[in-house]
């Protein structure tokens, strides 16, 4: 029962990811959000097949799982994540600089964490947990603008998905879910619910963001164009 859980709950984040991370790009034009929701998704079928397959720490399978859990938990779902929100809150337009920029600090970070982690030690865990918990402050605020703007629904939603964040963040690499095996299964099946949950919750938000602004823009000037396109909900 266990392993059924923790796979329904690594397709539900693949399935998201991929989905709404392709959706980002060819709706929203943002590459931020859009490519780092599909490494999450890469990332969750490398670790689906290392779990199926029950690979050793020998794996390339492991060692890949090691990189892309380092590289979305130090940069991708916490700077990369926020600069692409800016997008709508902000109306900021990251340059192509800034873009490949991001992911390459987030490659070189998460190359650098997971290659010498046991060096690093405490030090590494609790950088993931304040880079963690920063993000989730942005998402408070986020989530602030969606009740401001009148969008309640998917404010409640997203404080909601920060809140989960926020525990699995805070018991990742400091406390043992009682009754949970070697393999971490019961905390993995709730964090992979947690981060496709997050990656759903923040792109519905995102897109009635993006819908807010392009009518300001037709309110303000009938003939100007909306800097973020595709603002309906899917």
């Amino acid at each position: 029962m266990r392993d059924i859980l923790f796979a329904a709950a690594d397709i539900w984040m693949i399935v998201v990811g991929f989905i709404c991370g392709v959706k980002f790009i060819r709706r929203h034009h943002n590459y931020l959000i859009g490519l780092e929701w599909i490494i999450m998704a890469v990332s969750g079928t490398n670790f689906l097949l290392y779990g199926v397959t029950k690979s050793g720490t020998d794996s390339p399978m492991y060692h890949i799982a090691f990189f892309l859990d380092a590289f979305s938990r130090s940069i991708g779902f916490t700077l990369i994540l926020v600069l692409g929100l800016l997008v709508v809150t902000h109306r900021y337009k990251p340059t192509l600089g800034v873009e490949v920029g991001a992911f390459a600090l987030a490659a070189i970070l998460g190359f650098f964490l997971s290659e010498y982690a046991e060096e690093i030690g405490t030090p590494g865990k609790v950088f993931f947990l304040i880079t963690a918990l920063a993000t989730s402050g942005f998402l408070c605020y986020f989530a602030w603008r969606l009740w401001e703007l009148g969008e309640r629904a998917h404010a409640a939603w997203a404080a909601c998905a920060t809140a989960l964040n926020v525990v699995v963040a805070s018991i990742y690499d400091f406390w043992r879910i009682p009754g949970d095996d070697a393999n971490h299964t019961l905390f993995y099946t709730l964090a992979l619910f947690t981060w496709g949950l997050a990656m759903l919750v923040i792109y519905r938000a995102y897109t009635a963001f993006a819908a807010h602004n392009k009518r300001d823009d037709a309110h303000l000037d009938p003939t100007a164009a909306s800097p973020v396109r595709g603002a309906e909900i899917a």
